[in-house]
């Protein structure tokens, strides 16, 4: 193992990575610890209800255990990654194994809704650096030829920690108090430091680079700021103080983020890389791919539950087929062969045009009960599966290995972002559109609230199906909208990429004519 680590860390910068020995025993030891992180994306939502009794936690309690996790984990993305490549993948993935570990116990033992936020923002962190090092350290082990299917193999992780979180959840409190949802991950954080400590090669970038202190600060601060104005526009208003100021100020600061990474000689994130059609192309499709499905899950969760009166487990488990159909794709190789066949910008075309359809499908045949909703998510989880890794590598294809780290927190920043932002936009088309077909006298500030409002009386249980009805046709909408996007997006991202591959061409003809 000293040897590999050695090999890696004084490639220079320009080298090319190779395939470790053991590069796919060492994927599937990433690849628990990522499983780990995104579970508890997930995991707690079916723990509300304990937590809300047990530690007798109010709504904002709630939504602060809830919204900790992800603002510091996606906050710290960029800084994570460049602190990876800076002093060490290997270490910095020990560092997010051990932070999460010890969060995880202290959320297990906590006794009150503070220490419960409070262990969720540590292992936020950790989350931070678990995820640009697990994909950093993909791009080291694995060559141009088989870096593809890793990639797919580690976002099929992905789509499992998002179907597995509330059914694993719920079985843990079937028999154990709310606290064991986090304890569970004590195990598997000690088998993962002794298989990286063990497997892993130590890989970093050169050490000529200075720490650029002031670009992680601004970094952090942005897209905090942000991220929290996106998450907190649903309850507050997209026009509230509460949105608008922390949306103001985390444009500011990303602005002034941009302008000192384009000024100073070792930055954080080198803005050049925007100036690659490839890289440009593949950061379009991942914000809308991301964008479309959370949004669209989002969406579907409320229809399942409101309209077709599923409980939330049985909400929950009927969403699986997505993810199903995602693994099954990238499992069996099948997504990265196609991509092989058809090349980076038909295989992103295909994909994101059958993300669109699915969407379409669920807005259109859901209408009629679950079974129309199943066929749109089969066909949505095709769609993601072909073009989700093929994006992923297309970011971490067109930024120098060296960066590697930089690279992964680029694809988890914008991917949070592309969650937050469908959440948000396809929520307020639905509220929008339902707020114009209820009449004004009910009010439409939500469902429940618009069904509670109406009088008790003969005509009542007819407006209260107009209601249902109305809520129906908004998520139809909404869903229908989220088609569209990704669907531009999609073919915005897959000609840039052409592009981008026909100008290589054509300067690789020039240099051999030369």
């Amino acid at each position: 193992m000293e040897a590999s680590a050695a090999d890696i860390r004084t490639t220079p910068p320009s080298a090319a990575p190779g395939r470790h020995p053991q590069r796919w025993l060492i994927l599937g030891v990433i690849c628990l610890a990522q499983l780990t992180v995104l579970l508890d994306n997930t995991v707690l939502s079916v723990a509300i209800p304990s937590l809300t009794t047990e530690l007798h936690a109010s709504t904002a309690d709630v939504q602060w255990m809830i919204n900790a996790y992800s603002l510091v984990q996606s906050g710290l993305l960029l800084t994570a990654g460049n602190a990876a490549d800076r002093y060490g993948r290997k270490k910095m993935l020990i560092t997010g194994l051990a932070l999460f570990g010890v969060g995880s116990l202290a959320a297990g033992l906590a006794q009150s809704s503070g220490q419960l936020i409070a262990a969720r923002a540590g292992m936020g962190v950790g989350g931070a650096l678990l995820i640009t090092t697990t994909l950093a350290v993909i791009v080291q082990i694995f060559d141009d030829q088989e870096r593809i299917k890793a990639i797919a193999l580690w976002s099929t992780v992905n789509s499992l920690g998002f179907a597995a979180g509330p059914v694993l959840g719920g079985a843990v409190l079937d028999h154990f108090w709310w606290g064991a949802i986090f304890l569970i991950n004590i195990p598997v954080v000690v088998l993962g430091l002794v298989a990286v400590v063990v497997l892993v090669p130590e890989s970093r970038s050169r050490q000529g680079d200075r720490p650029d202190l002031l670009g992680a600060l601004l970094s952090v601060i942005g897209m905090t700021a942000v991220v929290y104005a996106i998450i907190s526009g649903p309850d507050h208003g997209w026009t509230s103080a509460q949105v608008l100021l922390p949306a103001a100020v985390g444009v500011l600061v990303l602005g002034a983020f941009v302008a000192w990474e384009s000024h100073i000689p070792y930055p954080m994130l080198d803005m050049h890389f925007f100036r690659d059609q490839r890289f440009v192309g593949a950061v379009a499709g991942a914000v809308l791919v991301a964008f479309g499905m959370t949004g669209s899950l989002f969406l579907l969760t409320q229809h399942l539950q409101f309209v077709l009166g599923y409980g939330p487990l049985d909400a929950g488990l009927r969403t699986a087929p997505l993810a199903v159909t995602v693994v099954a794709l990238n499992l069996t190789g099948l997504g990265p062969w196609l991509a092989g066949k058809m090349g980076t910008p038909v295989t992103i075309a295909v994909g994101m045009s059958l993300v669109a359809a699915g969407l379409a499908a669920i807005a259109v045949l859901g209408a009629g009960g679950y079974h129309g909703m199943l066929v749109g998510l089969v066909v949505m989880g095709a769609g993601v599966a072909l073009s989700m890794p093929v994006m992923a590598n297309a970011i971490m294809s067109a930024i120098p290995p060296e960066k590697a780290g930089v690279g992964a927190g680029v694809n988890g920043t914008l991917a949070e972002f592309g969650n937050g932002l469908g959440v948000a936009v396809l929520g307020a088309v639905l509220n929008s559109r339902f707020a114009a077909l209820v009449p004004a006298a009910v009010g439409a500030s939500s469902l429940p609230a618009a069904l509670a409002a109406v009088e008790p009386g003969p005509g009542g249980e007819a407006e209260r199906a107009g209601i249902s009805d109305a809520f129906a046709r908004g998520l139809e909408t909404s869903q229908l909208v989220g088609a569209a996007a990704v669907l531009a997006g999609g073919l915005l991202a897959a000609l840039l990429l052409r592009r981008a591959e026909r100008v290589e061409r054509q300067g690789v003809s020039r240099t051999s004519e030369a």
